[in-house]
């Protein structure tokens, strides 16, 4: 009497580890959680505010959709992402171009709000108190602005490291955690810009 053995075939499947986030990546990602809670309350602020105010003038009046400062600020999400790959490929020729080019696309975005509020309070008369809409648009459009502002500075010393030879590839994950923040602001101007500009017209 022969004794036949299983033939059937075993395969471990061995789990691989779970591993911790870089500490800068969790750090802004925290950061971007609580930063949305405050776009948040301004953001519901101005939609509840919307058609309230007693006195002009009324977004209808003096909003222009912005499309240029949009066009550059969400184009530069793009831009900084390129330099991010490039950095990673220790392409630092390209990563400097590139974000060189966030940079300037920022500040054409900047440039593009500036112009916008003196020409609502040079030819508008509308300040953060002539009525609620000016209140609520300058608190709104304003925290945006100042974020955009944070971003560039950040951006324009990484530049000024790339410059100086200062950075190299092991930097990138640091200049992927930078460009978090950018994308983030750049994602907070789309609710914005829908809001303000649009809804809200």
């Amino acid at each position: 009497m022969t004794q036949t053995t299983s033939t059937i075939p075993f395969s471990a499947q061995v789990e691989t580890p779970w591993v911790l986030p870089p500490r800068g990546i969790a750090g802004m990602a925290c950061l971007i959680v609580a930063e949305s809670a405050i776009f948040i309350i301004f953001v519901v602020a101005y939609i509840y505010y919307i058609g309230k105010s007693l006195s002009g003038p009324t977004p209808a009046q003096v909003l222009e959709l912005p499309i240029l400062g949009t066009i550059c600020l969400l184009s530069s999400s793009a831009t900084v992402h390129f330099a991010v790959s490039a950095l990673r490929k220790n392409n630092i020729r390209n990563c400097t171009l590139w974000l060189a080019g966030t940079v300037l696309l920022g500040a054409v975005f900047l440039m593009s709000t500036a112009r916008e509020w003196y020409h609502l309070i040079h030819d508008f008369g509308l300040t953060i108190r002539t009525n609620l809409f000016g209140t609520t648009f300058y608190s709104l459009v304003g925290l945006h602005a100042t974020h955009v502002v944070i971003g560039l500075i950040m951006l324009t010393t990484a530049l000024a490291l790339l410059l100086s030879g200062f950075v190299n590839e092991k930097h990138a994950e640091r200049l992927e955690v930078l460009s978090l923040y950018w994308h983030f602001v750049d994602g907070v101007w789309v609710v914005v810009f829908l809001v303000v500009y649009v809804l809200g017209r």
